[in-house]
């Protein structure tokens, strides 16, 4: 009985187009935030041809909502990997930077220069006296909400390719930066200070836990969020400064195609001109923030005051202390975020989500 049915397939199979044997299987399945669409099947289809075609060929399109939850989750990570990296590399800079804009002994000031700065610190407390602090920065998340905010905002702002014009740019930048100011930057930042002005005075502070309570037992929470103000003004205009730089940049790079890849070494090329930039524009901020967040903040009443009194009894080069400081470290700094995010989010884009 066998070998008569296979038999009686024998001239079915002999008229059989071969290429009806790789028509798919015509089903659609259907999972949770995308859809597989198959290819249909062609009019000469069969049961034996169906049998023979083996499994059928699947195009995954992914809905927008799965696409943005994937771009929030890199976000995510990509802002957190290169904000560590980051304040690994540029801390000993920025604890010099502090220190010569706390130093407020106009005629008698305690370090000469950076040189001296790094001298002093390695004498008194050693090399690790340079990262005073870090334990606290690390602690911080400014990376995270910085990009993350920025893309939503490019989200809402930008056209149905993403691309932002200048003006937006700008705005968006700014957004992004005093949200990461009030969510990130002020708490941290006005705790690292503390701990770098504890250097120069008695020391009091024995550790993160014992530092923190200490601040927050003496001053409320008003310590932890001392300078908020300078603090929001500072990081905001430092980032609409910089995203209009480097995204400007980038636009021009890549032309007509905003999904052109950009080379990682103008992406930091690109970084590093936007943190100069914002270096000379917005340093006399950074300075108030300094004061208005060190252990002698108590002598200011706000901002206005804080700025009377250095013009008063410093003068308005005092404005300008840590330039230098900042001139190492923030180009540095914006090169190195902004390399590392597009590279993370690149490779978690080329190699997850295109294997799932």
């Amino acid at each position: 009985m066998v070998i008569h049915h296979i038999a009686s397939l024998t001239p079915a199979l002999n008229h059989i187009d071969p290429t009806t044997l790789a028509a798919p299987i015509p089903r659609h399945t259907h999972h949770a935030g995308s859809v597989n669409i198959l290819v249909p099947p062609t009019p000469q289809q069969s049961p034996i041809a169906t049998f023979f075609s083996g499994p059928p060929l699947v195009h995954k399109v992914v809905s927008p909502r799965v696409k943005h939850a994937r771009k929030s989750a890199d976000s995510l990570v990509a802002g957190t990997i290169a904000g560590t990296v980051e304040i690994c590399i540029t801390y000993p800079i920025d604890y010099v930077k502090i220190q010569l804009q706390l130093d407020a002994r106009s005629a008698n000031p305690r370090y000469s220069g950076m040189a001296d700065c790094v001298r002093q610190t390695i004498r008194h407390h050693g090399f690790r006296g340079l990262y005073r602090g870090l334990n606290v920065a690390v602690l911080s998340p400014k990376a995270v909400v910085r990009f993350g905010a920025f893309e939503q905002l490019r989200k809402l702002f930008g056209d149905s390719r993403g691309v932002l014009t200048p003006t937006a740019t700008f705005f968006c930048g700014m957004g992004a930066g005093a949200l990461e100011a009030a969510l990130a930057v002020t708490p941290v930042e006005s705790i690292k200070v503390k701990f770098i002005h504890d250097l120069s005075f008695s020391q009091k502070y024995q550790g993160l836990v014992h530092g923190i309570t200490s601040i927050v037992q003496q001053q409320g929470l008003r310590g932890i969020y001392q300078g908020l103000v300078p603090t929001v003004m500072k990081t905001s205009t430092n980032q609409a400064i910089r995203f209009s730089v480097v995204e400007g940049l980038k636009g021009w790079k890549k032309g007509d195609d905003p999904h052109a890849k950009v080379n990682k070494g103008l992406t930091a090329i690109f970084g590093a001109v936007g943190g100069i930039v914002s270096v000379f524009m917005n340093t006399p901020l950074d300075v108030l923030k300094s004061r208005m967040q060190g252990l002698e903040a108590h002598k200011y009443r706000n901002i206005m005051d804080c700025a009377y009194s250095i013009a008063s009894k410093e003068g308005p080069k005092a404005f300008y202390k840590g330039t230098t400081a900042r001139l190492m470290r923030v180009p540095l700094e914006t090169a190195i975020t902004f390399t590392v995010y597009d590279f993370v989010m690149e490779l978690l884009h080329e190699h997850v989500w295109e294997h799932h």
